[in-house]
Order: C-alpha cells, then structure tokens, then sequence
C-alpha cells in the first residue's frame, strides 16, 4: 500500500508521544531523473527509525546520518544531492539527476498538532517554510499568517489548487510551499463485481475508499474484505453525502446501473467541489440519463461534469478489466492530464 503524507505525520506523532526526538526530511527540489517528486518525505527518530522515502534507497541514509545530527543541534539544514548514472539504474531510473532536500527538527508541541489536526477534518492547508531559518507557517484559506506577505500566502492557496509545492522567493528569501491538499479518497456507490475490483485497486494507488450502497445483500464484509468496516455505508447516496461532503480531493463513481441509486449520488456530485464525477453505463444509458437531468433543471455544462460511459477505453470488458479503466482514468484527471 502507498505511504501517504498523513501516514508520515502520523509516525512522526507517534514517535513524538513516546518520547523520541524526531526530523522530518522533504524534498523541496528535483532536477533530471528524480525517483520521488517534490514533497516528499521521510521521518527520522534520534534512535534511527525512519518511514517513507526522499528517494528510492540511494541516499536514505545519508538523509538519516544528518537528521540526527539536526535533531541534536535544533536547527534545520537543506542538502543537496547528485544521484550518478549507475546510482540511478540500481533503482530503476534511466538516468541520474539531483534533489534538494530539507531536514526540519520536529517540535512536538509546534505546528505538527496544528497540521494533523487540520488534516484530520480535511482542511486544504500549505505549510510555509523560510529556508534560511527554518521557521514554518501553516497557511490556509482562514489562516492567513501575519509574518508573511500576501503573495507568498496567496501562492500557499494556489498551491493547494494545483496539488504542486515548490520554492519561491519573496523579499530577497526563498520559501518552500508544501501543500497539503486533503487525501484523495473515492465514494464508490454499488457494491457490485466491477467494485470488488476497483476498491483494492484503488487503496493500493493511495485513494481512500468508501462503498455506498442501500442494498443490505451487497454491502457486506465478506464481499469486501479488505475494506475497513467503517468504509462500508449501507445507507441510501443522498443519505450519505449529506453527512459527507465531496471536497477538491474526492472521486465520485456510480455503479449500480440504477437511477433509483445512481441519480441521487450524480445530482449531489456535480454540484459539488468532487474533482471527478463518473457513472456506468451505455451511451444510450447515459443519453436517457442526460434528459432526466435536464428535466429536472440540470445544465448541458454541469452535466459534461460527468465522465460517461465511465473510464478510459482499453478494450476490456470485464469487471476487473472496467475496474482497471476506470481508476486509470481517476488517475489520469487526479493528476491534471486529463485532455
């Protein structure tokens, strides 16, 4: 399974409450061949344990062995490092390439309660770090700090927008934004073979998943093992997303094949902040679907909202093969290269 940002943070808590002493190593800067894109990152305990990756091995432990020594000193460091040519192909690159990284001392009682428990209620944030001294601000949509500029908080929001952090300069010093937009997660509602499927798929992409289903014969542990319990909502869709509400990083998929299921959860999804909208079904399907909507007072341009019939066309048809076409084009619009 895909380590995420939050299961970082998350060690890094862990580690703070039992005592330790703890660094968190990002990448803040990538050039050529770069094997992890920019932020991510990897955290160091003062006995050495670490989690997540700034590479894919190569310099690990060289990231480590300077962690320690910022968590003795207290003071963040930026490193650079050159990853040869036969580094590279001894961790599945083509080529070599360079990457910056930033080793920040973890205060416990600092910015990192702030910024889990941000992320816990899915609050779209950016964390602000001045290079040159290592001092971090949480930037948000109701959090503007006043120790920064208005451009530099502004590139804060946009990065959460983009889903890409990076380094700019700002009154003669350079700042990296991290964003921290929230997980990306799927409400996938019909729990039917093409969702047995897609559900595993997608956890091992680093989605979180949630079935919605209000038939009791479906939605069952048994059909879905590897789902946490939790993720399984045997309550009708419009039921569900009135007590949660697709945001920026939500996929919405419908697989039922059923207006009675289907409509509800689309009706909701298109007017919502979901970054992708899906349905099953036949372009005649999607045709009858297209002038119940508008019926019902629905425009041409919410409806193109909706990505029908679902998924990219590979050919395959069946379920695991729809399943596979489906969370490749989530994917593919998740990380802006959708045409």
């Amino acid at each position: 399974m895909m380590v995420r940002a939050e299961d970082i943070l998350e060690q890094a808590a862990r580690w703070c409450a039992d005592g330790h002493m703890v660094a968190l190593a990002t990448v803040i800067e990538t050039w050529g061949s770069s094997p992890r894109p920019v932020g991510s990152q990897l955290v160091i305990s003062n006995t050495r344990q670490f989690a997540g990756s700034v590479s894919g091995g190569c310099i690990e432990g060289a990231v480590v062995g300077e962690a320690i020594k910022v968590i003795a000193s207290g003071k963040s460091t930026t490193l650079k490092f050159n990853v040869s040519d036969e580094e590279a192909l001894n961790i599945g690159l083509t080529c070599g390439g360079s990457v910056s990284v930033l080793i920040n001392p973890v205060d416990p009682d600092g910015i990192l309660k702030e910024l889990a428990l941000n992320i816990a209620k899915r609050t779209p944030l950016s964390i602000i770090t001045k290079l040159s001294s290592g001092e971090q601000s949480l930037a948000s949509a109701a959090n503007h700090p006043d120790t920064l500029s208005n451009e530099l908080v502004q590139s804060g929001l946009d990065a959460i927008n983009s889903r890409v952090s990076s380094i700019k300069d700002d009154a003669g010093e350079q700042y990296f934004i991290h964003a921290f937009p929230p997980a990306p997660r799927i409400f996938v509602v019909g729990a039917g073979h093409i969702a047995q499927a897609l559900c595993p798929m997608a956890n091992i992409a680093g989605f979180d998943v949630t079935i919605i289903d209000p038939r009791p014969a479906f939605i069952t542990e048994q059909r879905f093992p590897g789902i946490n319990p939790d993720n399984l909502a045997g309550v009708w869709p419009d039921e569900f997303f009135g007590d949660h509400k697709p945001d920026c990083s939500t996929a919405i998929v419908t697989l039922v094949h059923d207006p009675k299921i289907d409509d509800p959860a689309l009706e909701i999804a298109i007017r919502s902040e979901a970054f992708y909208v899906g349905a099953l079904g036949s372009k005649r399907t999607n045709e009858k679907r297209e002038q119940r909507f508008i019926t019902n007072g629905y425009t041409k341009d919410e409806l193109l909202r909706i990505h029908a019939p679902i998924g990219l066309d590979l050919g395959g048809r069946k379920p695991p093969e729809i399943a596979v076409s489906i969370l490749a084009e989530i994917v593919q619009v998740w990380s802006g290269k959708s045409p």
